[in-house]
């Protein structure tokens, strides 16, 4: 199925492995021209010439932090008129209790998860409208739909960030311009990855002992967490031709988790 975005130009922040990274290679097996941001030099370039390499796309891998304005700048100095406009990060800790999050904490959070993705929209998405076509995706999480403490860090920026993606979506959707969000629940990401080797390490079990007992504890009705490879397929999806008429959206891909007709 050809998804009609070969050509395209597509800015992926946050994208040097996981959802990013699956939704990076998902684009450029379609043909677009790649560019690609993270804070980790190394990890970042290595990602580059690995999907270079597999799909024969042009990767243009850019050090920076969305987060902060001077890392904006720097990606859209490499790339100031995307078509395609992919945003995510790791994602913020987890908590034992919402009193442990200082304003600080909150500020630099806010800056990555919220902030970041407005000011990127904000500087692209008029240009797609000249242009007659936009997709933009932000992968957000779960948690901005149903709520969870040990993931406040993450929900409650994130919901705002819905909030105002469903908004800004129907001031453009006349051009071509599709604005929708992906909220995934528990995948085998890098950090999930990171987060329950220590807790394996911790109580003397596997990383798939870990992940069982998540899975059993939040009922998933899948029994299994999800793939990156996932993310980047349904990401590749809501970019192409055929999501024009997918306006503001907040897609759940959580195997099941979230209970509600709506």
């Amino acid at each position: 199925m050809d998804l009609g975005i070969k050509g395209k130009k597509a800015l992926l922040a946050g994208a040097s492995a996981g959802m990013g990274k699956a939704s990076a290679l998902a684009l450029a097996r379609e043909g677009a021209e790649i560019y690609i941001s993270a804070r980790g030099e190394a990890r970042l370039a290595s990602c580059a010439s690995e999907i270079a390499d597999a799909t024969g796309a042009k990767v243009v891998p850019i050090t920076a932090d969305h987060g902060t304005s001077e890392g904006r700048t720097a990606l859209l100095k490499a790339c100031p008129d995307p078509d395609i406009l992919v945003i995510t990060c790791s994602p913020p800790r987890f908590l034992e209790s919402y009193r442990e999050v200082e304003p600080e904490e909150w500020s630099q959070v806010l800056s990555t998860t919220f902030i970041g993705p407005v000011e990127l929209m904000r500087a692209t998405i008029d240009g797609m409208a000249k242009r007659g076509f936009g997709r933009v995706v932000n992968i957000a999480t779960i948690g901005a739909k149903t709520t969870n403490e040990t993931r406040l860090l993450s929900g409650a920026p994130r919901a705002a960030l819905c909030n105002y993606t469903s908004s800004i979506s129907k001031q453009v959707s006349r051009h071509n311009v599709a604005i929708n969000n992906i909220l995934p629940g528990m995948f085998h990401t890098a950090a999930i990855r990171d987060k329950f080797e220590k807790l394996a390490a911790a109580n003397g079990t596997t990383y798939e002992i870990e992940t069982e007992k998540w899975t059993a504890e939040l009922a998933i009705p899948a029994r299994r967490f999800g793939e990156p490879t996932d993310i980047g397929a349904l990401c590749a999806l809501l970019c192409s031709q055929y999501a024009g008429y997918i306006v503001g959206q907040n897609i759940v891909i959580d195997g099941g988790i979230v209970r509600t007709t709506f």
